[in-house]
């Protein structure tokens, strides 16, 4: 994982199969899945950095962007990252956020 993932204050943990981004102001808890790890660590630079900027933003407001929920999911919301795709999870009574996956859109991703 990139050191972009990292907070001023804080820096990333692991817990479980999550890394938790983590800083003494944070008004919400972000995990972030193992598999996305690795997909950010592959995408090229420019891109990641825009997806792990919008991933840190989750922090402040995980409703806030270009955002979409996914029918028939109760807690599943997808936003958009330019090419990319980011989906998550939101769990309000927890004010917690797990991110479970990012993918690239194609013509065939939906």
């Amino acid at each position: 994982m990139r050191s972009e993932l990292s907070c001023e204050r804080g820096k990333p943990l692991r817990l479980g199969g999550y890394f938790h981004l983590m800083s003494l102001d944070e008004k919400w808890d972000v995990r972030i899945e193992r598999a996305v790890a690795k997909v950010l660590h592959k995408l090229p630079r420019k891109d990641s950095g825009a997806v792990e900027a919008v991933i840190v933003g989750m922090r402040d407001d995980p409703y806030y962007g270009d955002i979409q929920k996914i029918g028939g999911e109760e807690n599943t919301w997808r936003r958009r990252v330019g090419s990319y795709r980011v989906s998550y999870e939101i769990y309000q009574d927890m004010r917690m956020v797990v991110v479970f996956k990012v993918k690239r859109r194609t013509s065939t991703t939906y």
